[in-house]
C-alpha cells in the first residue's frame, strides 16, 4: 500500500469521538444567544425604536436615520457586552458562499489628547462600501468601477460569531443593480406577499401580510479528514473524479435512518447546540440513504431568514467538522454509484390570519382558497418549468439529478390521487353551473370537505422534483450546496406573476357581471386543463417519462449551459421586470457569471483529472504491469518453455489489458487537454461554456472507466488513492 494512503487509513481508524460538552442548561434557555432577536431588542432598544424596527420587519417599512442611529447604539452595546470587538456586513454574492469584511468598533478621540473610543453609528449599521469589482457580477462592474454598497437587512437579525458583529446586507452595485442572492430574493418575496393578498382578499378580505415560508433539508457527507488530504480530486473539486464502487456500498439499504456512529454523532451534537445558540431551530439528525451520507432540518421559517439560517449553518458544519478530524463535503455528487447530496426545499404560503395557503381547510371557503393556490401554482410551474430548472441547475447538481434517488432533471409536479381526483372532479363539473362557496355543499367536487386526513394520505414520489406534500410543496431538485436564495427567488417570483394574472381574469369576468365564485371557479377550469402537462404522478426515472415529457412540452435539455438560456427567454425577462424583481441588464449579468463558474469548475476538473492519470495512475499501473513482466521472465527462467507459457498465460493476459487501459486513459486524456485548448481560446462566455460541456467534460466518464478498471486489476497495496470502500466505511 502507499505510504500516504496508508498512513490516511491508519489515522482514520484510530480517531475517536471528541467530547462534547452539553450545557447544563435546556436548549430553550440558551437558544438565540448569539442573535439580536426580538428578546434582545426589547432590552437593549427603547420601547419606541423596537416597536418601529419591528413595524420594518413585518410590513416591510421605511427606518429612517436616526432610527438606525438607535439601533446601531443598542446593537454595539449588546454586542461588547458580548465580547464582539468588530463588526462586518455579511452578503451573498454571487460564489456559492458568503462574503465579510471585519471592521473593529475603534475610533480617534477628537481632542487634544488623543486616544480611542468604540464607536458604531446608524450610517455603519445600514450601509458599507465593499470593492465589487473583486466579486462576479457578469460585467455590471468593472475593475475600475469598484464601487458597490451592502445595505442592512433588519428582517434577518445580526449575530455574533467569534468576536465579530455580522449585520445580514444586500449587496447592489453604484449604479443600483443586484449582485448578490439576497436583493432579487426580498424584492420576490415582497411580490408574492402583494400578489398573494390581493388574491386572498378575494374571500378574505381581513388579509393583510402572505409570508413565503422554507424548510430546508440539508444533506451532506462526512469523511475522514486524513483520506480526504489523500484524495486530490476531493480536495481540488469535491468530489471523487475516479474510484470504482465499493462491493459493499448502499444496496442492503441498511444505513438510511440506522444507529448514528459515535464520532458522527458527536459532530451532530455540537451543530446542534451551536444551531441553537444561533437561533437556527435544528430538529432533526438521521443518516441517509449513502454510507456516511446525513441530514440535518430545522423547524420551517420565513424564507428570507430561513435562507440566511441556512448559510450559516454551512459555515458552521465546516468550522465544526473539521474539530471532529472530519471534513464536509456539500458536493451533489461527491461519489459515483450511490445517493447524492440534495437540499429539499419545502415552500409553502401563508397568511397574518394564520391561514395555510396549501392547507386543505374545514370549510367550503377555505379549500376554495386552497384549490385556488393549487391550481395557480400549477400554472406557475407549468409556464415556468424551464426557468425553475435553471434556478437549481449547477455543474455539481448536474451529476446529481436523475441518479439514485435524486429527481430527474425534468420538472414535473406530483400531487398524488386524492388532489388529483380533487381537480379532475373540478374540471368536468358543467361550466353552465352557477356555482357559490354554499352550494359547494351539495356538489360532489371533494371540495367542501376535503378531509383533515388529506394532509397526511398522498403518498411520496422520489423520483417527483416538486411534489405536493399535504400542506406544502417539496422542491426535491434543490442541490446540496445551493444558496436557497437562487430557487426561492425564481419559484416566489413565478407565483406571484401567476396570482398577479389570475386577479386580473377573475376582475374581468366580475366587470362583465359574473359572480365572484363562478369566475373563480370558470378560471381554475381553464387552468387544470392548461397546466395538466406539469402533472406526473408516475415513475421520473423511467424513459417513457422522457419522451412523454417531451411530447407534453416540458423543458427536457439536459446541457447545464444550455438549460441557463431559460433566465434571459423572453418569458422570463418579460416576468421578472413586470414583478420588478431582476431587470433584463442584471438577468444576463447573472448568466455571464453563471457561464465563467461552469467553464471553471470543468476546467479545475479536468485538469485534476489529467494530472492524476499521469501523475498517480499510469505510474502505478505501468510499475504493476512491469511486475507482471519482470514475472514472466522468472517463470521462464526456471521452468521449460511450455509450462513456463503456461503458467504465464495470465499473466499476459493482465499485461494486455493493463496496456489497453492505459492506451486508452493516455489518448483520451491528450484529446481532453486538446479539447480544453481550443475552449479557452473563445472569448464568449456561454459559447466556452457550451464547449466544456460537449467536448471537454463528455470525457470524464470515458477516461474513469478505464481508471476503475485498472483499480481492479493494480496490487492493491500500490494503490495510491484511498478507495471508495475506505472512503465511505471509515468513520
Amino acid at each position: 500500500m502507499s505510504t500516504l494512503r496508508f498512513k490516511a487509513v491508519e489515522e482514520a481508524s484510530k480517531r475517536t469521538p471528541l467530547e462534547v460538552l452539553i450545557p447544563a442548561q435546556l436548549p430553550s434557555e440558551y437558544y438565540g444567544k448569539y442573535v439580536f432577536n426580538r428578546i434582545q431588542m426589547a432590552k437593549y432598544l427603547s420601547k419606541e425604536t423596537m416597536n418601529i424596527v419591528l413595524e420594518a420587519i413585518d410590513r416591510g417599512t421605511t427606518l429612517h436615520r436616526e432610527i438606525a442611529d438607535h439601533v446601531a447604539a443598542g446593537m454595539k452595546m449588546w454586542a461588547m457586552e458580548m465580547g464582539a470587538t468588530h463588526y462586518t456586513h455579511w452578503f451573498q454574492p454571487l460564489t456559492e458562499g458568503t462574503a465579510e469584511k471585519h471592521d473593529s468598533f475603534i475610533d480617534y478621540i477628537n481632542g487634544p489628547d488623543g486616544g480611542i473610543i468604540e464607536r458604531f453609528s446608524g450610517k455603519l449599521l445600514a450601509q458599507q462600501e465593499p470593492d465589487a469589482s473583486s466579486f462576479p457580477s457578469g460585467g455590471i462592474r468593472n475593475t475600475f468601477e469598484a464601487r458597490g454598497y451592502t445595505a442592512w437587512d433588519p428582517s434577518s437579525p445580526a449575530f455574533i460569531i467569534d468576536d465579530t458583529l455580522c449585520i445580514p446586507t444586500v449587496f447592489i452595485s453604484y449604479t443600483g443593480e443586484a449582485l448578490d442572492y439576497k436583493t432579487p430574493l426580498l424584492k420576490s418575496l415582497s411580490a408574492v406577499d402583494k400578489a398573494a393578498v390581493d388574491v386572498c382578499n378575494l374571500l378574505y378580505p381581513d388579509v393583510k401580510k402572505v409570508y413565503s415560508y422554507l424548510g430546508w433539508e440539508q444533506e451532506y457527507f462526512l469523511v475522514d479528514r486524513a483520506l480526504y488530504a489523500a484524495r486530490p480530486d476531493l480536495s481540488l473539486t469535491e468530489r471523487t473524479l475516479m474510484g470504482h464502487e465499493s462491493a459493499k456500498n448502499q444496496q442492503l439499504e441498511d444505513h438510511y435512518f440506522g444507529a448514528i456512529p459515535p464520532r458522527v454523532a458527536s459532530f451532530m451534537r455540537e451543530v446542534e447546540l451551536e444551531a441553537y445558540k444561533y437561533g437556527i431551530p435544528l430538529k432533526t439528525r438521521h443518516n441517509e440513504v449513502a454510507p456516511n451520507q446525513f441530514e440535518l432540518a430545522p423547524i420551517y421559517g420565513e424564507t428570507n431568514l430561513a435562507v440566511d439560517q441556512n448559510l450559516l449553518i454551512m459555515t458552521l458544519m465546516h468550522r465544526i467538522a473539521a474539530k471532529h478530524h472530519f471534513k464536509l463535503l456539500l458536493h451533489e455528487k461527491p461519489f459515483a454509484g450511490v445517493n447524492g447530496s440534495g437540499k429539499h426545499n419545502n415552500w409553502s404560503l401563508g397568511t397574518d390570519t394564520g391561514i395555510g395557503l396549501f392547507t386543505p381547510g374545514r370549510t367550503a371557503k377555505e379549500n376554495l382558497l386552497f384549490v385556488t393556490f393549487l391550481v395557480n401554482t400549477l400554472m406557475a410551474v407549468h409556464k415556468h418549468n424551464g426557468l425553475l430548472k435553471a434556478s437549481i441547475m449547477s455543474a455539481s447538481n448536474a451529476h446529481r439529478l436523475g441518479a439514485n434517488e435524486a429527481p430527474p432533471a425534468i420538472i414535473s409536479v406530483f400531487l398524488g390521487t386524492e388532489i388529483t381526483a380533487v381537480l379532475d372532479k373540478l374540471e368536468h363539473s358543467s361550466e353552465d353551473d352557477d356555482i357559490t362557496v354554499d352550494e359547494l355543499k351539495q356538489m360532489k367536487l371533494g371540495i367542501a370537505h376535503i378531509p383533515a386526513v388529506l394532509i397526511d394520505s398522498t403518498d411520496r414520489n422520489r423520483t417527483s422534483p416538486f411534489a405536493f406534500t399535504g400542506n406544502r410543496f417539496e422542491y426535491r431538485a434543490v442541490g446540496s450546496l445551493a444558496n436557497c436564495s437562487s430557487a426561492m427567488t425564481a419559484l416566489n417570483a413565478v407565483m406571484a406573476a401567476q396570482l398577479i394574472d389570475f386577479k386580473k381574469e377573475i376582475d374581468a369576468k366580475m366587470k362583465k357581471g359574473m359572480e365572484k365564485e363562478q369566475a373563480i371557479f370558470d378560471t381554475l377550469r381553464v387552468y387544470i386543463r392548461e397546466s395538466k402537462p406539469i402533472r406526473f404522478n408516475g415513475n421520473g426515472y423511467s424513459n417513457e417519462w422522457k419522451a412523454e415529457a417531451e411530447k407534453r412540452g416540458l423543458d427536457c435539455e439536459t446541457s447545464v449551459p444550455v438549460i441557463y438560456d431559460r433566465y434571459t427567454s423572453e418569458a422570463s425577462v418579460e416576468m421578472f421586470e413586470s414583478i420588478g424583481v431582476l431587470n433584463e441588464k442584471e438577468l444576463h449579468a447573472r448568466n455571464e457569471v453563471k457561464w465563467e463558474t461552469y467553464t471553471k469548475k470543468i476546467q479545475i476538473e479536468a485538469r485534476v483529472l489529467g494530472d492524476l492519470c499521469l501523475n498517480h495512475i499510469i505510474p502505478v499501473a505501468t510499475e504493476y504491469q512491469s511486475m507482471l513482466l519482470d514475472s514472466i521472465y522468472k517463470k521462464y527462467a526456471v521452468f521449460d518453455r511450455d509450462k513456463a507459457g503456461r503458467l504465464s498465460k495470465e499473466d499476459a493476459v493482465l499485461i494486455e489489458e493493463i496496456a489497453d487501459h492505459i492506451s486508452a486513459i493516455k489518448t483520451n486524456v491528450d484529446d481532453m487537454v486538446d479539447a480544453r485548448k481550443a475552449a479557452n481560446r473563445l472569448e464568449d462566455a456561454r459559447e466556452k461554456a457550451v464547449a466544456y460541456h460537449d467536448t471537454v467534460e463528455i470525457r470524464f466518464d470515458v477516461i474513469r472507466y478505464h481508471v476503475d478498471k485498472l483499480e481492479l486489476i493494480v496490487d492493491n497495496q500500490m494503490w495510491t488513492l484511498p478507495k471508495y470502500r475506505e472512503l465511505l466505511f471509515i468513520s
